[in-house]
């Protein structure tokens, strides 16, 4: 039997690996799920980009102000070229970029759980704000490595258009990382302490977005060839790399 969504039903195409290329052949369950997928990424780069933007003027020098920069503009974009997808689904791309203040964030001391807050999609990491310049790029290395893992997941999911763009993203998202972490070392030769207690803090609210170890909405995604590694799986990954990048450092 061909891997040929005209020759199988489409659950058999997709479990074989099957890919799906335009909104014109998607099934309004995998559209759903599809839309869901995406408005996270969306919602959680726009409100990244909105919640680092204050991160510029508290940057020390011009190399660290050039850097926030950059990854306020890049996340921006990243999150415009899957808007781009979604408007072919029918969202309504200027009126979804002003739907929510990007740059809102709850108390600090709150523990936001994984489920969804607030009218967008963004991932709960995102509902915390920042407190300074050595906070926000530990938070930028912390997620930056998350966000590896999370969207190199996402990179090899069935829909076509949507891995290839993420795949373009990719580079860009672990550059981002790579500054953060050219800005921690910087930090810690004479603020250790400070860098150590801010990794104390973001470490378990990143781990939290990876989602709940056990969870059936997995199973259906694996089903439409969306996710393929599990949400504790990731968590793993990631545990593993904070804990390789942030031990030279002596903040593990």
């Amino acid at each position: 039997m061909t891997n040929d969504p005209d020759t199988m039903p489409i659950a058999d195409y997709l479990a074989q690996g099957g890919k799906l290329t335009s909104p014109e052949n998607v099934p309004p369950r995998y559209r759903g799920e599809l839309l869901r997928l995406m408005s996270s990424f969306v919602d959680s780069e726009l409100a990244g980009s909105a919640g680092f933007a204050a991160a510029i003027n508290w940057a020390p020098g011009i190399k660290e102000r050039i850097a926030a920069s950059r990854i306020t503009l890049e996340k921006t974009d990243h999150a415009e070229r899957v808007l781009d997808l979604m408007e072919g689904f029918g969202t309504d791309k200027a009126r979804y970029e002003q739907a929510h203040d990007w740059a809102a964030r709850g108390p600090r001391d709150t523990l936001v759980d994984a489920r969804r807050h607030g009218g967008d999609m963004r991932l709960s990491v995102f509902h915390y704000p920042l407190t300074g310049w050595t906070d926000a790029v530990v938070m930028n290395v912390l997620m930056g490595s998350a966000t590896l893992h999370a969207v190199g997941e996402l990179a090899r999911c069935s829909y076509q258009p949507l891995a290839e763009v993420l795949r373009d993203i990719l580079p860009r998202e672990r550059r981002h990382m790579e500054l953060g972490l050219e800005g921690l070392e910087r930090i810690v030769v004479t603020g250790r302490g400070e860098a150590a207690a801010s990794v104390a803090y973001w470490m378990p609210r990143v781990a939290e977005t990876f989602g709940p170890a056990q969870s059936d909405r997995f199973d259906r995604l694996k089903a439409l060839g969306l996710r393929h590694d599990d949400n504790e799986t990731l968590r793993r990954a990631w545990r593993a790399e904070a804990e390789a990048l942030l031990t030279p450092l002596g903040l593990n």
